[in-house]
């Protein structure tokens, strides 16, 4: 049985950069890892609706924080069963974003905090309803709001398929978010979490939360 680790953070926040460095470093470790992310833009056609909405289509779908909100759980409930069958057959799954996305720009979007009405709502919509598997821990990848963003238009500058949407074009709405995820990490919500500001060794944080989630599999970065 294998353990299930998400990191979070703003768009611009380097996740994937950092779920890069943690794979290579757990592979050399010889630790089994599958990398993936969500939303599954091009596997999902919840995430499909949701990408395209938040591109100006579909009406005032995307107006919708409880509209959008869902969309995203149907995107995770569509791969529960694989998530179950991956966390029994590999060491680390490692996710790029997760539960806590959604609940962090959902209370963003709302006003709320970490503590709120939607955070509760989605918690009880995608583990207790849908069976989304709970992530063993949790990791929230911090950057100020200005580096972010600019990570952000450099990626969209470099890739003509990463158009930035209007989520990631809202600066206050990521300012927000990044509020909400703290809150959610210091009150512990689902999981463990271990909040980064973007500085530590990845192989020394590969090592780390092996040690920590996997005893018997001790390793050294």
């Amino acid at each position: 049985m294998g353990v299930l680790i998400a990191i979070e953070g703003v768009d611009g926040a380097g996740k994937q950069t950092l779920s890069r460095a943690l794979t290579r470093a757990w592979e050399s470790a010889g630790i089994d890892v599958l990398r993936m992310g969500f939303p599954r833009y091009g596997e999902s056609a919840h995430a499909d609706l949701a990408a395209e909405a938040l591109h100006g289509e579909h009406g005032d779908l995307a107006a919708s924080v409880y509209g959008m909100a869902t969309l995203f759980a149907l995107d995770r409930h569509g791969a529960a069963t694989d998530l179950h069958r991956m966390v029994n057959r590999h060491d680390v799954v490692l996710l790029d974003r997760y539960v806590a996305s959604n609940a962090a720009y959902g209370a963003a979007r709302l006003g709320e905090p970490g503590d709120g009405p939607v955070v509760k709502w989605i918690r009880e919509l995608e583990i207790d309803r849908l069976a989304v598997p709970p992530p063993t821990f949790q990791i929230l990848l911090q950057v100020p709001a200005e580096v972010a963003d600019k990570r952000a238009r450099q990626r969209e500058r470099n890739d003509a398929t990463r158009a930035r949407d209007s989520y990631e074009r809202d600066g206050d709405l990521q300012r927000r978010t990044a509020e909400v995820y703290a809150q959610l990490a210091e009150q512990r919500w689902i999981s463990d979490w271990k909040v980064l500001d973007g500085t530590e060794d990845p192989a020394q944080l590969a090592a780390d939360l092996i040690n920590q989630l996997l005893p018997g599999r001790q390793v050294t970065p």
